[in-house]
């Protein structure tokens, strides 16, 4: 009676805590996003258009542009690229049930880089009518589509009998992603200057090239990724004592994984498609409220959206602002802070590791 009365006062301190972390972020969200409609090369005043709009005064067509169609897609592809990747993260931890896993870690991502390094060099050699038809959106479909086809290659080799093997899959991601790199080197190495530069900067991964065109082309994927992950919870929770554990209380293993393994290769390859590889914001999103809140999927999930999407418009602000007006790839900043962050974790984990 004791123990119970016990584990029911840590659950409600769990959901307090989670509560209280999720609305934290939420507002820090959205200070982060008013923050960031106010910081450009332009100099315009984001909420003060807004205020003017309200208003009803006049606003400048060149103000309207800059806060229309280039600061508030950039911000909302920000948002969701940062959500997709920390929920990712923190799914695809829970399925390896390892701290150090990461949404790339399937070869997902390397899938999806060897699609826009073929779309950028390669991408002449098309007919002009497919060229022409497919236009700008050339790179983020072969990104996207490179993905997809690492995810179901992976998917098959480690699915047997109806049954997917979550370690053999993860060897099975470290080699695809060795291949990769290989086969996306061959091409790299055919790449004339312009071509290089091109890749150079989409490898280190930004927001500038957000629109409402790419946005809209990715968000259903990546929005249908975040509505799945919390349904994968209780799932994910069961597994952190075992997939035989988890079988016996009544969860569906091979479901969970499924679906897990598809919504994170879903999510993580249209975030890759439109912003390019950024890292480590599936690694240190998911990890950092782990030490705040606990291990708890139902709250982990979403507040790793939320710190994930903060993230990463703080990152983007930080490389519009550090070098103004030019700006640095959003991944090196991203690197700058995870790496450390990686380096910390794994020492932490050591006795964990072996």
């Amino acid at each position: 009676m004791v123990a119970t009365e016990i584990g029911l006062r840590l659950e409600g301190d769990r959901r307090h805590i989670g509560r209280m972390v999720g609305m934290c972020l939420l507002a820090a969200l959205l200070v982060v996003s008013a923050l960031s409609l106010t910081q450009g090369a332009s100099g315009v005043s984001g909420l003060a258009v807004l205020r003017d709009l309200i208003a009803g005064r006049e606003v400048a067509v060149t103000d309207r542009v800059v806060l229309f169609q280039i600061r508030l897609p950039r911000l909302l592809t920000g948002v969701l690229v940062g959500a997709g990747l920390a929920v990712s993260g923190a799914v695809m931890q829970g399925l390896f049930r390892n701290p150090l896993a990461d949404p790339g870690l399937l070869g997902v991502s390397a899938g999806a880089g060897l699609g826009a390094i073929a779309a950028i060099v390669l991408g002449g050699m098309l007919p002009p009518a497919i060229a022409a038809f497919a236009g700008w959106h050339l790179v983020p479909l072969a990104a996207f589509a490179g993905g997809w086809v690492a995810m179901l290659v992976l998917y098959a080799v480690a699915t047997r009998g109806g049954q997917t093997s979550v370690a053999t899959m993860l060897l099975a991601g470290i080699a695809l992603a060795a291949m990769v790199g290989a086969l996306s080197g061959l091409i790299v190495y055919s790449a004339d200057d312009a071509q290089l530069r091109d890749l150079t900067f989409w490898g280190m991964g930004s927001l500038a090239g957000a629109s409402w065109t790419k946005l809209a082309a990715a968000a259903p994927v990546i929005l249908a990724g975040l509505a799945c992950a919390p349904f994968l919870a209780r799932g994910l929770n069961a597994l952190a004592l075992g997939e035989a554990v988890a079988a016996h209380t009544g969860i569906r293993v091979q479901r969970v994984k499924a679906a897990a393994i598809l919504g994170t290769s879903a999510a993580t390859g249209a975030s890759v498609a439109i912003s390019g590889g950024i890292g480590f914001v599936g690694i240190v999103a998911p990890h950092l409220l782990r030490l705040i809140q606990g291990p708890d999927h139902r709250w982990l999930l979403v507040n790793s959206g939320l710190l994930g999407a903060t993230m990463l418009i703080a990152a983007d602000m930080i490389s519009r602002s550090i070098v103004a007006p030019a700006e640095l790839p959003i991944g090196i900043i991203t690197a700058v802070i995870g790496g450390p962050f990686f380096l910390w974790v794994l020492l932490s984990n050591r006795k964990v590791l072996g």
